[in-house]
């Protein structure tokens, strides 16, 4: 919890330039000077850039914490797949075991490969490769699944070491924060960082930050029915649960607002418990709750079914979300592979 409220406060200083900010901008600069260096010794050709056999696409961000990357990396898998390519994906896997590279299997456990590439693997039916070094990890999933013939890593922007085709950079409403690179501010890289295209995940009634160019694309997560932790062959509507339930929502993700207005936009109304992005689940936050029905996400879901005290509460429901984007885009994607 005191790990968590320390975020909680730098994240406040990260939206705005307050005191705490301007206390660590010297840091910045430091911070800002070993990236020129780095990316400069990429452009040398002094550290080796390395090409994989098959385009690669990187979906990132250079906001510290989660924009939605996952829901994005599901959508474009899919359409890959309708426009003929067989994708498959390289990830890091955050909280996994990053000295092994490891491919997804229906066993996985979320504290081998993270949470996040089981529930791609799980949703897109791709195979799916994690491990710090994202060229091995490419390496593997080509030599396992020789029928790849374009890869997506799930972040990634900032390993300079695996070339890339199509750079996709992932904001939320938070855009880029006060526009500091850390640890005076939320970005890992600056805002004129090059990628190809620009998105934003927003809420209905969310308008694009005035700081992100003119051509971002606007992304909305949709969601409108859960599914029933313990039985997943139980779905309900949201719009369908019994009114006076006394309701909890609870997410462990980077923004958890933002699944909170995606429900409170359903018309529900319910008690918020934000978790920490990743929470592992060792312990059960939801025993001593008094309420009839709990709803989380996807990828928190992921590590309750690993639980068997959490997989058995059938309190809990699940809402999944499908990430909706202007159809051109499908084209402009297309398109850059083909360059």
């Amino acid at each position: 919890m005191n790990r968590s409220k320390l975020a909680s406060t730098l994240m406040q200083a990260w939206l705005q330039r307050s005191w705490l900010a301007w206390l660590l901008s010297p840091l910045s600069l430091v911070f800002w000077l070993l990236l020129t260096a780095r990316v400069f010794l990429y452009r040398c050709g002094w550290k080796k850039q390395h090409r994989l056999p098959v385009p690669v696409i990187v979906v990132g961000n250079i906001f510290v914490g989660g924009t939605g990357k996952t829901p994005l990396t599901l959508w474009l898998l899919e359409q890959l797949r309708r426009a003929g390519y067989r994708p498959g994906v390289i990830s890091r896997g955050y909280g996994a075991q990053h000295d092994v590279v490891r491919i997804v299997t229906d066993q996985a456990q979320a504290q081998d490969v993270g949470d996040e590439p089981i529930l791609i693997a799980q949703n897109s039916g791709c195979p799916v490769v994690v491990g710090s070094n994202r060229v091995q990890a490419g390496l593997t999933l080509l030599a396992n699944f020789p029928e790849v013939n374009v890869i997506v890593s799930d972040d990634g922007l900032q390993h300079l070491a695996l070339y890339r085709d199509v750079e996709i950079m992932l904001f939320d409403s938070r855009g880029p924060g006060n526009g500091w690179l850390l640890p005076a501010g939320p970005l890992r890289e600056p805002l004129t960082r090059r990628r190809d295209i620009t998105i934003v995940n927003l809420n209905a009634g969310e308008s694009i930050n005035a700081a992100l160019p003119g051509d971002t694309v606007r992304m909305q997560l949709v969601g409108s029915s859960a599914v029933q932790l313990m039985n997943p062959a139980l779905r309900r509507s949201l719009d369908r649960f019994e009114s006076g339930l006394q309701i909890v929502a609870a997410a462990g993700i980077g923004n958890p607002d933002r699944f909170f207005a995606m429900l409170r936009a359903r018309g529900l109304q319910f008690s918020a418990l934000s978790l920490p992005d990743h929470f592992d689940f060792a312990s059960n936050p939801f025993a001593n709750l008094t309420a009839d029905l709990i709803l989380i996400t996807e990828k928190d879901a992921v590590k309750c079914r690993q639980s068997k005290e959490i997989a058995a509460d059938a309190r809990i429901w699940v809402v999944p979300v499908e990430a909706e984007l202007e159809p051109d885009l499908v084209k402009r994607i297309l398109h850059l592979l083909a360059v």
